[in-house]
């Protein structure tokens, strides 16, 4: 299965062109820059049309207009995950949003401890602790979620949120992707990184 993974677009995805060939596209989050209603809507249509066989999202931290939302109408073929998962051709997906709502209480503990131990693709916004999360002097990445995926050891770990590492990184056999399509300054896009399973 190969899977193009993308994440942090803030609104530019439809400069988005010639995107590879893949079986499954991954955004894990910040899809909007505002958050606004228009925004997540202008997305939606953009991302059921795209030519994937099937294409799975999450919200991130700047997505907030779809927190609490009961997403209806979507293709069959596409899956918006909140702390929830699908397989696909035996590939078990599981995805966690980023919600700051969720962030400043404990449910963003609770979501993390529940993450199944069977999952084969974990998508988050977050990156876990010490892994493409450093910026600034700063590791921004989440101890329990480094712990939790320690304890899974899921094949791919799929996230975004620090711009500033964009890329791979390979560990303990998890295959980890920051997909962070806006780099650090805001002012041009990387190229959305591409797995195989």
């Amino acid at each position: 299965m190969k899977i193009l993974h993308l994440s942090d677009t803030h609104g530019y995805h439809r400069k988005l062109a010639d995107l590879p060939p893949a079986d499954v596209i991954v955004h894990s989050g910040d899809f909007t820059m505002t958050g606004s209603q228009e925004e997540a809507i202008d997305f939606l249509n953009w991302f059921c049309d795209l030519p994937y066989n099937h294409k799975i999202f999450i919200c991130g931290n700047h997505d907030e207009y779809l927190y609490g939302a009961d997403i209806e109408g979507l293709d069959g073929n596409v899956h918006y995950l909140c702390n929830s998962g699908i397989e696909i051709d035996g590939i078990r997906f599981y995805g966690i949003p980023m919600f700051l709502n969720d962030c400043i209480t404990d449910r963003q503990a609770s979501n993390i401890a529940v993450i199944p131990s069977d999952t084969d693709v974990l998508i988050t916004h977050s990156p876990a602790y010490g892994i493409l999360d450093f910026d600034d002097g700063i590791h921004y990445g989440d101890e329990l979620l480094l712990h939790r995926i320690m304890e899974i050891r899921p094949h791919l770990h799929l996230f975004g949120h620090l711009h500033a590492q964009h890329g791979l990184s390979s560990r303990h056999g998890i295959t980890f992707s920051n997909g962070a399509i806006m780099n650090a300054g805001y002012d041009s896009l990387n190229t959305p990184n591409i797995l195989t399973l």
